[in-house]
């Protein structure tokens, strides 16, 4: 704590204190860089909120008293969140990843100019405590494996809010997460985890704990997960703050439901909050000294021999329970490798080496969105399905590409582009137009007027005649990805 400053003798001129003249200077040109950054991005330059860099001791104390937390370094976390240049940070955050509107229906491109004219109130309000986030908008996805996931979609305010303390405690917190966990850390991914499974089973580790949580984000217990965030935040205004997103309401159908416990997947903030809380049991495994890797919800944990497995499972019932969670026991068990999925890939050991493969559910889900895309009566042109196409096989094979499968691929890619084959020809309908197209395309007259006879058995018809119509080097020009790196069907 700063000395106390004796009282300035009233007959002398009052001198500036603070920085000297260089120093001042530059602070000085400091906040006009600020101001043009912050014109820039159409934000308002405001006060930052930043604490006097020279107050009295007794000042101190009062203010930190009114305030209500601990006085040290991390005692004024709510202010770095309210901070101009954080502000600046997660707008460009938010409006990069785009997503849809909350409740108020605002959109990400309307944001700028809603801060322009609201950041001072705003700040305000979260500074003062009285800031309170809309209920988020509730949004049903179909899971892979059946039943739904419940997203929940916070206004684009909340979300901004919600980045902005994003970035002030993951820098943090994540220094102290376990390096057995992979999942929404910075510079860590999922291709991290499934390499580190890898390496387990390679070391003679070939049984697996597969546990699966039930609804993780749906049943996250708000106390506990409160009193873990106590544990490493001292500003009490914050944990206010944050309390305020876990109770916020759920709307649906223009009614808003409270909420008792879940962090609803969606907000930037849920991520953290589940690390944070699962951070316990990661360091309890690695106290035992397992072999693990875990990402979000997801955890395996690699072993010696079945026996050892279930011992494993157990214990991680009791250390779930503790922290309310529920385990699914009807997806959770002690398998071999090969027997069970990681996060959409699975393992199998050939001639003493550990592969990668695409696990068969993630593999039938892409055919099933293939499908989707490609189905013959969505009456879209060929190029609105392709571009379609791209996007997400663009997708697939960048997260798939770990797998040692080529073989996989090439029957994939000459799968798909069957489909595209049996499409084209639907969208060609009558007979006389297939005949002509096929023969302008080098197909045999005779060939041509064979296929034009069988309208409408478009799968049975679109194989060889129409990879002579239709080859490969013909969905590459028109920007089909192959999934393999060469391709010969």
């Amino acid at each position: 704590m700063k000395p106390s400053r004796a009282t300035p003798d009233p007959r002398k001129p009052l001198r500036r204190e603070g920085p000297n003249s260089e120093e001042s200077e530059a602070h000085m040109g400091l906040e006009d860089e600020q101001r043009q950054k912050s014109r820039q991005l159409e934000l308002p330059t405001v006060d930052r909120g930043e604490a006097p860099r020279h107050r009295r001791s007794g000042e101190s104390r009062s203010a930190t008293q009114e305030s209500g937390h601990s006085g040290n370094g991390d005692a004024e976390l709510l202010e770095l969140v309210v901070d101009w240049k954080n502000v600046e940070a997660a707008l460009r955050r938010v409006r990069k990843n785009k997503g849809s509107p909350g409740v108020d229906g605002m959109t990400v491109d309307e944001l700028p100019t809603y801060l322009m004219q609201n950041w001072s109130r705003l700040r305000e309000e979260i500074l003062s405590g009285r800031y309170r986030p809309q209920p988020v908008r509730r949004h049903a996805i179909d899971k892979k494996d059946g039943g739904t996931r419940e997203l929940g979609i916070p206004t684009v305010v909340d979300r901004l809010v919600q980045q902005c303390i994003l970035q002030v405690l993951q820098p943090r917190f994540d220094p102290s997460f376990s390096p057995h966990s992979y999942g929404f850390r910075p510079g860590r991914r999922a291709h991290d985890a499934v390499c580190a499974a890898q390496r387990f089973i390679y070391e003679g580790r070939r049984w697996v704990v597969d546990v699966d949580l039930e609804a993780f984000f749906d049943h996250v217990n708000h106390d506990v997960l409160m009193g873990k965030l106590a544990t490493r935040i001292a500003d009490r205004r914050l944990l206010r703050l944050i309390r305020l997103y876990l109770v916020a309401g759920i709307m649906a159908s223009g009614v808003v439901t409270t909420r008792h416990e879940g962090t609803p997947q969606g907000g930037p903030l849920s991520p953290l909050l589940a690390n944070v809380l699962l951070d316990e049991v990661d360091r309890e495994l690695e106290r035992r000294g397992h072999a693990f890797a875990r990402y979000a919800d997801d955890c395996n944990v690699y072993v010696r021999s079945k026996r050892a497995g279930e011992r494993v499972l157990e214990a991680l019932r009791r250390l779930y329970a503790k922290l309310r969670l529920r385990v699914n026991e009807a997806k959770s068990a002690v398998a071999r490798p090969h027997e069970r999925k990681f996060l959409g890939y699975s393992f199998w050991l050939s001639q003493g080496t550990v592969k990668r493969r695409v696990a068969s559910k993630a593999l039938a889900a892409m055919k099933d969105r293939v499908r989707d895309i490609t189905k013959r009566s969505g009456g879209r042109s060929i190029p609105k399905v392709i571009e379609e196409l791209r996007g997400y096989l663009v997708g697939w094979k960048n997260y798939f590409r770990l797998a040692d499968t080529p073989g996989v691929f090439r029957e994939l890619d000459g799968w798909i582009r069957h489909r595209l084959r049996a499409l084209q020809l639907k969208q060609w309908k009558r007979g006389p137009t297939i005949c002509r197209e096929l023969i302008k395309r080098g197909v045999a007259p005779r060939d041509a007027r064979r296929v034009a006879a069988n309208v409408g058995r478009w799968w049975r018809s679109s194989q060889a005649d129409l990879n002579v119509a239709l080859p490969n080097s013909h969905f590459d020009a028109l920007g089909v990805p192959r999934l393999a790196n060469t391709s010969t069907h």
